[in-house]
């Protein structure tokens, strides 16, 4: 296999307003360090997880990967092309190769848009097809995801969850795309409907072979569909391997300790540990060396001071820790 995408040392920082000290003090603003260096690659046809804590930097990096967020340095390779130094016209072309589906359903539809408007303009937009194909292409798409055709007519708002989150990858699927990222798609449905989700997104990637980078806080949904897990931490990758690596002999005590916060289905069984043992520090203001140390109850003294430690080969994943050294 190739690899499709390949991220190398990605950063995204936001900005925050100015407040009364900066303007006082005349310091430099401050920003919230979302995304920090990071690398990795995604082979034609793999599905890599993308895990962590909520506030990680997994949604900014999809985003960035995508060019709906605008990254501070680094560079994203989309089949050899830079998509970060790509010109209006190319990044047009972009899209229709990649594309993403959102967290929140309702919110990422246009809620004046009926279900077949909605999916006719992406086609219109992007001339996927004539014009007096968009309707049959229409229905091909709403069948493709499991929906029937007479919910073409109505609107998001009279659409249910699962519906809604049929539709929004109908309309990630309309152009054809290689690359698919899913951010959270499946965390504000019920268990049930997650389910038949997940079963469409293993589905569509048998049949079109998709490559995918499915972004999720559940550690159960990842190790059912993703081959490879990249695991964050405050905008870093700590660890990065093949999924019944990272689930069987995590490296990282951050890894450690997420999947020891997994609920099991035992009525007997102790609740589960929280991720760690404190809040993450802020972002705004990271701690030099490891960002976990902290929060890390094997730290050492190198663990506080920089740089930070970069991924390393640790049996057949790579991990970002002092424990284990070159």
């Amino acid at each position: 296999m190739t690899a499709l995408l390949e991220v190398r040392h990605l950063t995204v920082h936001y900005p925050l307003p100015f407040g009364l000290a900066e303007v006082m003090t005349r310091r430099p603003r401050r920003v919230v360090q979302a995304v920090n260096g990071v690398s990795l690659s995604l082979e034609r046809g793999e599905t890599l997880g993308l895990v962590g804590e909520s506030g990680c930097g997994k949604s900014s990096l999809g985003r960035a990967i995508l060019r709906l967020t605008a990254a501070k340095s680094g560079q994203v390779l989309f089949d050899g092309t830079d998509v970060l130094a790509l010109d209006k016209a190319g990044l047009f072309a972009f899209r229709k190769r990649a594309q993403m589906v959102f967290q929140e359903p309702h919110a990422s539809l246009n809620p004046r848009l009926s279900v077949a408007k909605a999916l006719a303009e992406v086609l219109r937009v992007h001339r996927v097809c004539s014009r007096t194909a968009i309707e049959a292409r229409v229905l091909e798409l709403l069948e493709t995801v499991g929906l029937s055709a007479d919910l073409g007519a109505r609107r998001p708002a009279a659409l249910s969850g699962g519906q809604c989150q049929r539709v929004a990858i109908a309309r990630a699927l309309a152009m054809g795309p290689e690359l698919l990222i899913s951010d959270e798609s499946v965390s504000a449905l019920d268990v049930s409907i997650q389910a038949q989700i997940l079963n469409l997104f293993m589905r569509l990637k048998r049949e079109m072979d998709l490559t995918m980078m499915f972004i999720s806080h559940d550690l159960s949904v990842v190790r059912h569909v993703c081959h490879r897990v990249a695991v964050m931490y405050l905008g870093r990758v700590v660890e990065l391997g093949p999924t019944e690596q990272i689930f069987r002999d995590p490296k990282h005590p951050y890894t450690q300790a997420l999947l020891r916060a997994i609920p099991r289905m035992d009525p007997d069984a102790a609740p589960p540990a929280a991720a760690a043992a404190s809040e993450p520090p802020s972002p705004v203001a990271l701690s030099a060396g490891c960002a976990f140390h902290p929060r890390c109850p094997q730290a050492m003294d190198v663990c506080r001071d920089p740089p930070a430690p970069a991924l390393r080969r640790s049996d057949q994943a790579e991990v970002a820790c002092h424990l284990y050294p070159v």
